[in-house]
């Protein structure tokens, strides 16, 4: 039975993956995609070959003999993306983890490699199994030399596979002659010139027919059509480099081993901790290898007698710091003592060497372990604990200022990861590998320990980013009133919930009859394939755009239809109520507790701005828009004998764009209290400002809060129905009337490529990495990001001190009164009905003297009986 090799073009590949794969980076800021890709391609072409050998290739970017010859031909090659490079030597290094053989040498292109590695191997009675991006590598196949060419579409990997006669069969060529055919048509990726006026459909014709360019161009006046006769005769010279360009070498010195390319144990300990580093979390699957246990394993300790755990704790509450790590355990808690809470151990570090896990059984609950925690969170300076928040109903803390939440930590310093857990802390922070296959009391000991530990690192990151009082004044205080409003919850209405489900539905199978109606068949409505056919085939509607996989009926398409054609307002309009069923009427019913009331979570850790975010459910998100998508407000209420009271910054984000800028027209105005969108309009459309109309300040406003986004003229142009032109030129007569906004947008901008973030008042910083993209949208993008992430930051900032400040205030008056909801500029306070004045004066007071700017900060507020009626 014939051995089997399998070559893989590294660059080849590599660059595949990178196109292929959406963006990935791992906590250190390393863009990963391109190595996931490449590693997901290569185990799946390992488990279909499975190989007696192995090598990747590599191209050393240094010139090539081939190209050395004619260096005119390598100039205009396009240089490889930045975040392309920096994975490179990543790669290199995992597949030497891997024990993966790598070959590569100065003056050898990959292709040179492998054509003659496989010739090589192919003389020795081998198979070879060649993986490459590159269809030059088809001129080597053979009977025996598989050309594998691997396709990546949106993470998933499909291949051509190609033998010789396969390369006839698609081509009309054989592997030999496919060389000749690319010698007349060229390649600009490869920097192969071809003969002008020959494409591949006539290069194919002359090389079937006479077999190579020798032979096609001694008969060079008989070729057709007569100008590929006339250039190949003209362009001889350049065929002739053309082709020499185009030959891989089979018979290059390749100093190979082929001992050493045997294919073994991939999965080794090395390669398992760069896999942990990549964070490959679904690839870590593949190995059975236990991570080393770290030195500090060693103190791990289990305590089980209640003696001994009294003693623990009362050791615990004389240390300065304590780390805490609290897990379900399931396996080794006897369902008898399990808690409510789903919790059945809990671990204390307070010293490298004394690091404790304690388990719940008969006499010692979790309820009494909870309660050791609460007096120990009194007792100590500093109480570590990763998501506290998370365990607030379960451990009563009293001394806010004495908690450190790690997580929180770790998200300001990088706030582009969103799902920090303390394994990643350990990473990133203490170098610790945690093996994901350890038990339950190991990883509980590591996340007490990690807590311990990461405190003064992560404390002097903070101090040295310049975030440190960003965190002590603002996140880990926030911590606490978001801890408070999800106590809280908000009252729904079910019955009425239900009532309104029930009127979109009735809604919703109307217009299913109108659409169909005028259709004049019945068809799927949310199938954009039968959607788009109805639309722009049956009914002949103009400006279809056509797909790969049908006709497009996003919501930009139909936007600019509806106008003109009633079935498509109504296909939006059944869009809208569906989604308004889905998710809300429906949605919202399942979240509703045995209290009545929803209580949702809110998030710190997710937005890269630092605004607050809201899931199960997403209660940020209930529609305002439309009246119908605000009707769903009347069914958020307050309890009997309560109203709420809710209050909405007027206008944050311009405001602080105003102070930020310093622009003094923008200061002014907001000084005097004029209508800032009269006064812009009246400024770039040059009109008096009695005389601007309901529409130029409509127009006007859509500059003023575009210019906060960094909008483009396409941007304004399309928001506005109005050519890029004229979109350009409101651009430019409001830079003109606020000069000092362009000043400052541009600088941000600066600012943030030379120090590769933005930066708000408050010191959050927002790393951009898209502006150090090679892709020109990725940039305009990271350049749309430096300009708005100061400002919705700020904004982010302000709103944060003003509900800890309203929350405190509250608390402090002993008040009935609570904080339930912010959404975006909003609070919303469930005021009791004797305390309605002081709620409002304690919201005006707090609200408006969060931040001291050049401008005031001014609140619009309202009561109601339902959020409807106070919004």
């Amino acid at each position: 039975m014939r051995e089997k090799i399998v070559l893989i073009d590294g660059h080849s590949i590599l660059n595949r993956a990178f196109y292929g794969v959406p963006d990935l980076t791992n906590a250190e800021g390393l863009h990963t995609n391109a190595i996931y890709g490449f590693l997901n391609i290569l185990f799946k072409i390992l488990d279909e070959e499975q190989p007696e050998y192995l090598t990747v290739t590599f191209d050393v970017h240094a010139p090539t003999f081939r190209h050395e010859m004619y260096p005119e031909y390598k100039g205009t090659r396009k240089p490889m993306a930045e975040e392309l490079r920096q994975q490179v030597p990543v790669i290199k290094e995992v597949l030497q983890a891997m024990n993966i053989a790598t070959i590569e040498k100065a003056g050898l292109e990959a292709d040179d490699l492998l054509g003659t590695i496989s010739h090589s191997c192919e003389e020795k009675g081998m198979d070879v199994a060649i993986i490459s991006g590159d269809r030059d590598t088809l001129q080597l196949a053979t009977e025996h030399v598989k050309i594998r060419i691997p396709k990546t579409k949106q993470g998933r990997t499909e291949i051509e596979d190609y033998f010789a006669s396969d390369v006839k069969e698609k081509y009309g060529v054989t592997p030999t002659e496919f060389i000749d055919v690319k010698a007349l048509m060229g390649d600009t990726a490869d920097n192969i010139p071809g003969v002008p006026g020959i494409g591949e459909k006539t290069a194919t014709k002359i090389i079937v027919e006479y077999g190579n360019i020798e032979n096609a161009h001694e008969h060079v006046s008989e070729l057709k059509p007569p100008r590929a006769s006339k250039n190949l005769d003209e362009f001889w010279d350049q065929a002739v480099l053309s082709k020499t360009l185009a030959t891989i070498d089979i018979h290059a010195d390749v100093p190979f081993d082929l001992e050493a390319a045997r294919h073994g144990n991939m999965y080794t300990k090395e390669a398992h901790d760069y896999f942990q580093r990549l964070q490959f979390k679904n690839l870590l699957g593949r190995f059975d290898v236990e991570a080393d246990s770290n030195d500090v394993e060693e103190y791990f300790k289990e305590i089980t007698e209640k003696a001994e755990i009294e003693q623990v704790f009362a050791e615990a509450m004389k240390a300065k710091l304590v780390g805490v790590g609290i897990s379900e355990d399931a396996g080794n808690v006897l369902p008898l003592f399990a808690h409510e809470s789903g919790y059945g151990r809990i671990s204390l570090a307070y010293d490298r060497e004394k690091i404790y896990t304690i388990p719940a059984d008969m006499e010692v609950t979790m309820d009494y372990l909870f309660g050791k925690l609460t007096e120990l969170a009194k007792k100590v300076d500093t109480f570590v604990l990763c998501n506290l928040k998370k365990y607030l109903s379960l451990i009563s803390v009293e001394k806010e200022e004495h908690c450190f939440d790690p997580i929180l930590a770790a998200y300001l310093l990088n706030p582009l990861k969103n799902d920090y857990d303390f394994e990643d802390i350990a990473r990133e922070q203490l170098n610790l590998i945690i093996d994901e296959k350890a038990d339950e009391k190991t990883k509980s000991c590591y996340e007490a320990y990690t807590a311990f530990a990461s405190v003064e690192i992560l404390k002097k990151k903070l101090d040295e980013t310049k975030m440190k009082k960003l965190f002590d004044e603002i996140e880990m205080p926030l911590l606490f009133t978001l801890y408070d409003m999800e106590h809280a919850g908000v009252k729904i209405e079910a019955d009425a919930l239900k009532t309104y489900g029930e009127q979109l539905g009735s809604k919703i199978v109307e217009l299913e009859k109108n659409i169909y109606d005028k259709a004049g068949e019945v068809f799927n409505i949310n199938s954009p394939k039968q959607l788009g056919v109805i639309l722009f085939e049956k009914m002949g509607l103009p400006n279809g755009k056509k797909t790969k996989t049908g006709y497009s009926t996003a919501a930009d398409v139909l936007d600019k239809l509806a106008p003109d054609y009633p079935i498509v307002s109504e296909i939006l309009e059944y869009r809208q109520l569906t989604k308004l069923k889905s998710t809300y009427a429906d949605g919202l019913a399942g979240f509703i507790q045995t209290d009545g009331r929803i209580h949702g979570t809110f998030n710190q850790t997710i937005t890269a701005t630092g605004r607050i975010s809201s899931t199960e459910p997403n209660l940020q998100n209930i529609p305002i828009r439309t009246e119908l998508g605000r009707l769903l407000r009347k069914v958020f209420v307050p309890e009997e004998g309560y109203v709420f009271v809710d209050a909405d910054y007027s206008q944050i984000e311009l405001r602080i764009l105003a102070h930020c800028s310093g622009d003094e027209q923008l200061i002014q105005a907001y000084r005097e209290a004029r209508d800032i969108h009269r006064i812009t309009a009246s400024q770039v459309f040059h009109i008096p400002f009695d005389e601007v109309t309901d529409l130029q300040r409509r127009n006007a406003k859509a500059v003023n809060f575009g210019i906060v986004y960094g909008i483009s003229s396409f941007g304004l142009s399309q928001d506005l129905s109005i050519t890029r032109k004229e979109a350009a030129q409101y651009i430019e007569n409001y830079f003109q009337t606020y000069p000092g906004i362009k000043t400052f947008l541009d600088e941000s901008v600066e600012n943030a490529k030379e120090h590769g973030y933005a930066v708000t008042l408050y010191g959050r910083r927002r790393p951009v990495p898209e502006l150090k993209s090679s892709n020109f949208m990725q940039r305009s993008f990271g350049e749309r990001v430096a300009m708005n992430a100061p400002i919705q930051g700020t904004a982010a900032d302000i709103m944060k001190i003003a509900m800890i400040g309203v929350n405190r205030e509250l608390k402090k008056r002993n008040m009935k009164s609570r904080l339930i909801l912010q959404v975006h500029d909003e609070l919303l306070i469930e005021a009791y009905q004797d305390e309605v004045e002081e709620v409002q004066t304690i919201l005006k007071d707090q609200m408006e003297h969060a931040a001291e700017l050049k401008v005031p900060l001014i609140v619009d507020m309202h009561n109601g009986n339902n959020w409807y009626e106070a919004k």
